[in-house]
């Protein structure tokens, strides 16, 4: 498996140091429900410290852990793609820092810079083929301990 792909260090320095501008220092308390799956993706974080889960709603009183995000991990990425809006939920699973960009101010960034737009894309391309492989692998191996239960 591929080491996970960090969105600030993979990006060329010219382009992170104009992204960068663009960032506002957020915190969330642990527990604290960061966005909801179907809510407007209009931002997106880079986390600094602590971990988060995405999540998906199973039931209407169940919700199961996807994936877990920590420092230097990227979250949300729904707000390249219409509709725009999340895909997963998220929750701060201790108390996060992070880096906040409002998705509006950065793709007008990117038409401006398209070097920094195909960087930003690609980066983040990266970042979700890596989660789906770990997710294949985890699909695989819940299949097979299915398959051994049986």
């Amino acid at each position: 498996m591929t080491k996970a792909t960090k969105l600030l260090t993979a990006l060329p320095q010219p382009q992170r140091s104009r992204l960068m501008d663009l960032a506002h220092e957020v915190s969330f308390a642990e527990d604290t429900r960061i966005f909801e799956a179907g809510g407007n993706a209009d931002r997106f974080w880079v986390i600094r410290s602590g971990a988060v889960s995405l999540t998906q709603q199973v039931t209407a009183h169940q919700r199961v852990t996807v994936a877990s995000l920590g420092a230097g991990d990227l979250l949300g990425w729904s707000w390249l793609f219409p509709p725009y809006q999340w895909d997963f939920g998220a929750e701060a699973f201790s108390p996060v820092r992070a880096y906040e960009f409002e998705a509006g101010a950065v793709l007008v960034l990117c038409e401006e810079d398209p070097v920094l737009g195909m960087s930003l894309i690609r980066v983040v391309a990266e970042i979700l083929a890596h989660r789906l492989e770990l997710t294949r692998g985890r699909l695989t191996e819940a299949y097979a301990l299915h398959r051994r239960t049986r």
